[in-house]
């Protein structure tokens, strides 16, 4: 996992446009170049600029009426390659499925990028459940066992970072990372939905790194009766994806 900035480094000159493409890319919705460039901290010339590259390699694209900036079509090229070439998405979705069938819930992967938790991949269970976490969005930094499953693994530097923002949740998480990284999982309630249980067990490579992590999600009453077996369901189905990441 790159040990990647929070949200208030100083970014490079030379990283603007990627930035400028993270904000259009994390946001989930069209956005004017005003709101662009005031989430981006630039004068509107730069925004201008670096808009321009990016809509020629068509990683960003305009509204022809409404001037509003969305991904564009080479977006798709890069999900595509990316789920169908990511050595981690292919090891993974096996056991994604397995856990899936043995459990009877619902199972996501999720990874820390830039200040923000994606969630690479969810399978959905049969069964009913109402969850916050798709394929592709972005989900709370400090909320639900997910979050604190790879907050726990973060460089010092850059928690404290992150900490820094949330002086709320700074309070509290500290002590609740620290129980993560010796049970070598997390358990939330209702943190990111109401009366949902969550577990989230961090996956590491061979050089000891999480790589993301993988949480199983299920009504907290119908949780509640196997919590045991749905830890122990993910923290093997964790251990056997890092075992295959290791032999890579």
């Amino acid at each position: 996992m790159p040990n990647s900035p929070s949200s208030s480094s100083v970014i490079p000159t030379g990283e603007r446009a990627l930035q400028v493409l993270a904000l259009v890319a994390r946001h989930g919705s069209s956005l004017t170049a005003r709101e662009l460039a005031t989430q981006a901290k630039l004068p509107l010339s730069s925004l201008y600029r670096h808009l321009a590259s990016l809509k020629k390699w068509g990683l960003v694209q305009e509204h022809g009426q409404s001037g509003l900036y969305q991904p564009g079509p080479l977006s798709l090229q890069l999900a595509w390659g990316f789920d169908h070439h990511s050595y981690l998405m292919q090891v993974a979705h096996a056991e994604m499925v397995s856990l899936v069938e043995k459990s009877g819930e619902s199972v996501g992967l999720l990874v820390y990028l830039n200040g923000q938790i994606i969630c690479l991949d969810m399978l959905e269970s049969q069964q009913a459940l109402r969850c916050s976490f798709s394929k592709g969005r972005a989900n709370s930094v400090v909320h639900g066992a997910s979050a604190k499953a790879l907050l726990a693994h973060l460089p010092g530097a850059l928690l404290a970072a992150i900490l820094a923002e949330h002086p709320t949740e700074a309070q509290y998480l500290p002590a609740q990372l620290e129980q993560c990284r010796q049970q070598g999982y997390v358990v939330s309630v209702g943190e990111v939905d109401a009366d949902v249980w969550g577990v989230s067990a961090p996956i590491f490579s061979s050089k000891k790194r999480v790589e993301c992590t993988i949480s199983l999600m299920a009504p907290n009453a119908r949780a509640q009766l196997r919590e045991p077996e749905l830890i122990e369901l993910t923290l093997a189905a964790a251990a056997r994806i890092g075992r295959q990441l290791s032999d890579f």
